[in-house]
This record gives structure tokens, sequence and C-alpha cells, in this order.
């Protein structure tokens, strides 16, 4: 037998019939000695947030037992066939999003701001935001160096705001989950279009993508040549947030130097979003179908997606809840508009259940890209009528890579901070903090 060391580029692509298709990870695309034990090479894993607001009808979603002998409860009844996968966590707390001493009220705010984060986030309406780097972001760190892009952060409402959104705090604390530094917050992208054209451009031929890239080149090059000569006039904050700016230039860069390498492969694509869909409904499903497409050609490895922002106001006359669905949060334990919260987090589950369909539907390697993917799936927000931020609505689900078992409850311990979670999921992905937020140690039960 002849060894090579030479393997199929793991970047290969299928033509024929007016199309091309990314190839999943292959056996061929591993070094020849190492595939010589008839193993693939290690998985690609992946890591996606997507975030609820408003809370949830907590009898509803907490299943009845530990353990593994449980009944999926009326909520989460949709997420049944991917039992296997799955893992509901009770008993967290993110105490980071109650009010400090004298702050009153503003919990939607900060709830969204500490899901990620565990740190309490300032109280203000200016433009002096301040919260801290979220998860998906150290991720990114590492996760992003060998994608085109680090990460990607999308949503289903619009994120337009500006000025106060909750009481004493700033539009930017409930526009994202994702903030790059303690200062910097990350926009999220709701135009499908917009998402596909960061994500793939505009599907142009080679000679058009490189006249593009010398563009960008170029004026890649004149902003930190700029930059590099105001740098000795601008006083230590300005300088801080130059530093910010560079980093921001230098994934833009990263991203060039990618696509460059890329560009004569001409990469076909299903057609492109023409815009924001009319119904909600095909609204959230494109936008987890991008994320799949994004995992399954590695783009990014790292996804951030809110359904909607806290204290939305969003009707869903489609499943007969026609009511402001922050209004329907504060039901008052009043039956018919528990009953009507419960219907539209059912909804929420029932389109994150087609997320993980189309994952599980996805080869990837020696599995699909749900065996290899690690999902959070929750929010900041229990009992969305007393604003509880304890005990809090929280699963995952894949497999990341053989690293998490499914098919389980697990009940936490009395006052368990969210943070000690967040923590075992960088864990899972190879990224190691000794603390995050308000953590007390990592939960060993995931």
């Amino acid at each position: 037998m002849i060894i090579t060391k030479r393997a199929l580029p793991r970047r290969t692509f299928l033509r024929g019939a007016g199309a091309t298709v990314a190839l999943p990870l292959l056996d061929a695309m591993v070094p020849a000695l190492s595939a010589m034990s008839r193993t693939a090479a290690a998985p690609v894993r992946r890591l996606a947030f997507s975030y609820i607001p408003n809370g949830a009808i907590m009898e509803q979603w907490t299943p009845a037992v530990a353990g593994t002998a449980f009944d999926l409860p009326p909520i989460l009844a949709s997420l049944e066939p991917h039992r296997d996968r799955l893992v509901v966590l009770s008993g967290l707390d993110s105490r980071p999003a109650e009010a400090a001493e004298g702050e009153g009220s503003g919990d939607h705010a900060r709830a969204s701001a500490v899901w990620l984060t565990g740190v309490h986030p300032k109280r203000t309406q200016g433009a002096d935001v301040r919260g801290a780097k979220t998860i998906d972001q150290l991720a990114a760190d590492e996760m992003g160096r060998e994608t085109q892009l680090r990460s990607l952060e999308v949503a289903a409402e619009d994120f337009t705001a500006v000025g106060g959104c909750d009481i004493g705090y700033s539009c930017s604390y409930v526009n994202t989950l994702s903030w790059r530094t303690a200062t910097t917050p990350l926009p999220m992208q709701t135009d499908p279009r917009v998402v596909f054209e960061r994500l793939f451009g505009e599907g142009l031929g080679p000679e058009a993508r490189r006249r593009q890239l010398g563009r960008d080149r170029s004026i890649l090059d004149a902003i930190v040549g700029e930059v590099g000569r105001l740098r000795s006039r601008l006083g230590a904050a300005d300088a801080a947030r130059v530093h910010e700016y560079l980093d921001s230039v230098r994934d833009v860069e990263q991203r060039v130097r990618k696509v460059e390498a890329r560009v004569g492969e001409h990469i076909e694509l299903p057609a492109m979003p023409v815009g924001v869909p009319e119904l909600f409904d095909d609204h959230v499903k494109l936008m987890y179908d991008l994320q799949v497409l994004a995992f399954q050609t590695d783009v990014t490895r790292v996804s951030t997606f809110m359904l909607a922002r806290e204290a939305s106001t969003r009707t869903y006359s489609h499943i007969g809840v026609p009511d402001p669905h922050h209004a329907i949060s504060h039901h008052g334990n009043a039956p018919d508009k528990v009953a009507k919260h419960a219907k539209i987090n059912t909804y929420h589950v029932s389109l994150f259940r087609y997320f993980l369909d189309r994952l599980r539907a996805t080869p990837d390697g020696d599995g699909t890209l749900l065996d290899h993917a690690l999902l959070l799936y929750g929010g900041c927000i229990s009992n969305g009528n007393l604003h509880l931020h304890t005990d809090l609505p929280v699963l995952l689900a894949g497999g990341a890579g053989g690293r998490l078992q499914g098919g389980r409850h697990v009940v936490c311990a009395d006052g368990t901070p969210m943070t000690n979670l967040l923590l075992s999921i960088l864990d899972k992905v190879d990224v190691h903090r000794d603390r995050l937020g308000d953590s007390t140690g990592r939960l060993t039960e995931v």
C-alpha cells in the first residue's frame, strides 16, 4: 500500500447541473496517515444561542421528575423527536439581572444584557453603556480563527429603537444579546438578505469578486494608515476606543484574506433572500436556515439569535393570541392570559424544533450538524408577571461532538448561577475560563 500525506481540502465542492454544493467533512479530508485508522477527524463543533423574551409559564415548561425517565411538559412537547439530544435544566438563577439597591425597575433590559455574561449592566440611558463581553464572543475569539466570520448575530424583530427602552436603561441593552467588549454591543441583523450577503457576498463571479476584494483591501489599508497617524494625538479614552475599532478592522482583514483564498471557487448557493418575510413564522425559519447554511459551509461556528426583544409587543394572531406579548406576560395569574402566554412559549419552541430538524438532517463528517453542535435555548426571565430571574427556562440541545449526553432533566441545587452552566458550555468547545460573572464553579452535571 502506498501512503501519502496528501488529503482532499476541507473546502471542496461538487460542481454540476448549475449548482455547487459544499461537501461535508469526509475521511478523505483527513491526512492519509490519520485516515489509516478509518476514523474521521475530530468533529468541528458549532455553538448557537437562541433567546426568548418576557419569561415562560414554568409550570408547563419544567418536567415533573429529574433524570432520564421524564415526560416532556406541554411547552416542550414538540421537541420529543430530539429527546436523545436534549437536556432540560431547572433551578438556574441569574441574580445579576435583579435590581441593585435603589435601581427599581429595568428587568427587561438587564435580562438580555446579563443572559450571556452574569454581569450587572450599568444603569444609563446615554451612550455610556457598560455590560460585559458575552460568552458567544469569548468563544468566537477562539473558534473564529479558522472561519471567514468570527460570529453571526441575528434577530427576528426590528432593533432600530434608540434612547431609553426600559426605565433607566438604554435601548442598547435590549437591542442585542452579544457584546464584543464591555462597552461594545454588537448589532443584530434582522434582514435575511443582508445576512446572506454578509455570509456569502453577492454570488459574484471570480473576476468581479477579485475587483471587489481589491477595493475592500484599499479601503482597509487607508483606514489603518489614517488611524496610525492619529494615534499620537489621542488621549487615553480615545486610544482605547481606537484599539477596539482596530480589532474590528482586523476581523475584516481576516475575512478578506479568507475570501481571497477561495475566490476562484465561485461557490453557488441557494437564491438570495429578497428581504424580510411578511410572516413571522417564515422570518424565523429563514434565519434558522441561514445559520444552518453558515455552519454547513463553515463560514462561521458561532451564532446568536434573538427571536424577539425583551418587552416585545409582537402579536401572534395566527396562533390565536392577538394580544401584545409583553402585556400577556403580565398575566396576573388570570387563566386565559396564562394560557395565551403558554401558547406563545409553545410556538417559539416549535420554531426551535425546526432548527433542530434542519441540523439533524444535515450530514457533517461521521454524523450530523446536530451531533456536533451545542445549542442553548431559553431566556433570563422565568415568571414574566413578576420579572423573576430565578429558576430560568433553560435547555441545551445537540451532541457537542460527543461531549453532551442528552435525554435528561437536570435539577440544579438551589442558588446555582446560570454562569456555572455558561462556563461548562465554553469547556465543551475548548474555550476555558476560570470565572464568568457571578459563577461559583462549573456545572458538572452537564
